[in-house]
Parts: structure tokens; C-alpha cells; sequence
């Protein structure tokens, strides 16, 4: 079929871009790059609310690192004042502390190994029944379930840590491990008590934190499993776990962290004997717990007893410390990202 005179111009004049097209189709944009970066180069004075609110936020960063620069030199000042009349191979390298009685010794291992001992079993209890209960919330639960659950097992977090220390020996010592095990076996100031309150109080952590993270893996991973034929059991377990082993690690270093600086329920209920044991059946004295005994007993200022408490302090501040940048590290390397 013949063409028309002049059709192949036509398209050639249509199919091919004259000079300057291409300018002209991104200019719409570029016009609007140029205007929003004008817009953000105005003078700061034009918004005073945003100012005010970025100003404000930099008032808040700088109170909350100031606070910690000042904690810090505290607890670094007293510290090299505790070291000068103690040497630091007997703090570090020797196991026992008696610090308030003749003849005083100032090995700081004892009251180490007490903080680990009710870590330990805080754990051991806490650990195996937060992650089933963030696996129901998480996988089994009716909504309206989960809805009623979680605030109520959030609860538990608000308790005041004197009333847990109280119950922790009052009850579960004099009306459970006693009665239990026996009277004999059972001091009136022990570990195991310490830790089971002290597992109740971090369940919540635990709970909440690791299934906020299973919840939030994609619907389509567990989807792709129940395709493949897996119950709900093994999609719990091999699927929804692995890839929120990020936030369920970060809840558990989380729980250490208010394990390692809890205060009164050791003070009330694990007694105040160093003891470089990690039996839970023996009376033990943490980090905080000696802490607490010399702030409210007689030490005056400037004696060694009173500088050995930011000594413990200092060690307290580094394991805490450790823990966080441990945390930050652990979460970086399990996290999974998902589009």
C-alpha cells in the first residue's frame, strides 16, 4: 500500500525531540526543587514556633547530657579518692568484701557474683515464660484477648519494687519456699526469693517488648509457611522467632539491664552477706544492695567506706554500660529488614 507524500516527515517530525524538550519537560521540577529549597533557606525568624520547638529539643539534649557528664565526674572523683587508699589488684583481683568490719577487705567479687546469682535465676524464670506468652499474644490470641492481656501484664511493671520486696519475703519465703523445701534448708534472707519476685517484675519487659517485634513480621512469612503446610506451632517457632530474634534479644538485655540495678528487692529480700556463690538457696549481698546499706548507714563523708561506695558504683556504671553497648551490637547483627 502506497504511503502518503509526506507521512514519514510527519512521524519523524513528531517521533524526534526537537532542541530544548527535554528542558522544558523538567523544568515543572526543577522549579519546584528551587522553590523548596528557597523556602528552606528563609530566615529561621520567620517560624518562631518551629524554632522554639527545635531550640527546646536542643535545651532537653543538652540537660540530658550534661546530667551524664556530672554523674559521671561524680562517680570518677570519689573513685580515684577510693583507689588511692586501696590498691587495684585488691579490688580486682582478690574475692573478699568486708569493708565495714576488722579486718576490711575490698574485693569486689563477691558482691559481683551476688548480682549474678539473682540475675541468674531471675532468667531462668522469667525468660521461658515472657517469650510464651509474647508467642500467644503474638500468634494465638484472639484480638480482643490480646487487647485485655497485654495492658494487664503491662501492669505488673508499675508495682512498686517495695511492694515486690515485701511480698518476696513475707510471702514467697515464710508461705512457699519454706513450707516447700523446709525450714532448715530455707534462710529467712535468699536468693531464690529475691529472683522470683525479681522474674515477675521483668515478665512484663520480656512479654510486651518481644511481641511488639513478632508482630511486627511481615503477615506474608507466615502466609508463605502455612502454604507450605506448617502449623501454627512450627510458624511460631521457626519462622515468627528467628525474625524478630532482634527485638526478643533486645528485650532480654533490657531485662538485664533493670535486673543488674534493682535495689530494694535485693536489699529487702536477698539479705546483705557477700557471698561468692551462685547457690540460690544463699542469703547474698549485690552491687546494689551494699549501696544501699552504706547511703543510709553511718559511713561519713571522706572515709573509705563512703568512697568505696562509688567504687561500686563506678562497677556498676561500667556493667551497665557494657550491657547497653552489647545490646546495641546484638540488635544490629539479628536485625532483618523487610520492604
Amino acid at each position: 500500500m502506497a504511503r502518503p507524500p509526506g507521512a514519514g516527515a510527519t512521524v519523524n517530525a513528531v517521533a524526534r525531540p526537537g532542541p530544548g524538550t527535554g528542558d522544558m519537560a523538567a523544568s515543572p521540577t526543577t522549579g519546584n526543587a528551587e522553590e523548596l529549597r528557597r523556602t528552606l533557606q528563609r530566615s529561621p525568624w520567620k517560624r518562631p514556633f518551629e524554632t522554639g520547638i527545635v531550640g527546646l529539643l536542643w535545651i532537653c539534649g543538652g540537660i540530658s547530657l550534661l546530667t551524664t557528664l556530672l554523674i559521671t565526674f561524680t562517680l570518677l572523683e570519689e573513685t580515684v579518692k577510693f583507689f588511692g587508699d586501696v590498691p587495684i589488684t585488691e579490688f580486682l583481683f582478690t574475692a573478699q568484701w568486708q569493708p565495714l568490719f576488722e579486718p576490711e577487705t575490698f574485693g569486689i567479687w563477691e558482691l559481683v557474683a551476688g548480682t549474678m546469682n539473682v540475675l541468674l535465676w531471675s532468667l531462668v524464670f522469667a525468660l521461658p515464660l515472657g517469650l510464651a506468652a509474647a508467642i500467644y499474644m503474638s500468634e494465638y490470641a484472639h484480638p480482643r484477648v490480646r487487647q485485655v492481656l497485654k495492658p494487664v501484664l503491662e501492669a505488673l511493671a508499675g508495682v512498686p519494687t517495695v511492694v515486690y520486696a515485701f511480698f518476696a519475703l513475707t510471702f514467697i519465703t515464710e508461705d512457699f519456699l519454706r513450707p516447700l523445701l523446709g525450714q532448715d534448708r530455707v534462710p529467712i534472707f535468699n536468693a531464690l526469693s529475691a529472683s522470683l519476685v525479681m522474674a515477675v517484675m521483668i515478665l512484663p519487659t520480656i512479654a510486651s517488648v518481644s511481641e511488639d517485634a513478632m508482630a511486627n513480621v511481615p503477615r506474608e512469612l507466615r502466609e508463605a509457611a502455612y502454604g507450605l503446610g506448617a502449623t501454627r506451632l512450627e510458624v511460631a517457632i521457626k519462622v515468627v522467632f528467628p525474625a524478630a530474634l532482634g527485638g526478643v534479644i533486645a528485650a532480654v538485655l533490657l531485662a538485664i539491664a533493670r535486673v543488674i540495678g534493682e535495689t530494694m528487692i535485693v536489699a529487702v529480700a536477698a539479705g546483705s552477706t557477700p557471698a561468692l556463690t551462685l547457690m540460690p538457696l544463699e542469703s547474698v549481698q549485690t552491687m546494689t544492695g551494699y549501696m544501699l546499706q552504706v547511703g543510709l548507714g553511718d559511713a561519713a563523708r571522706g572515709t573509705i567506706q563512703y568512697t568505696s561506695l562509688f567504687a561500686v558504683g563506678t562497677m556498676l556504671f561500667l556493667l551497665t554500660f557494657a550491657t547497653n553497648v552489647a545490646a546495641t551490637i546484638i540488635v544490629n547483627r539479628f536485625r532483618e529488614a523487610y520492604d
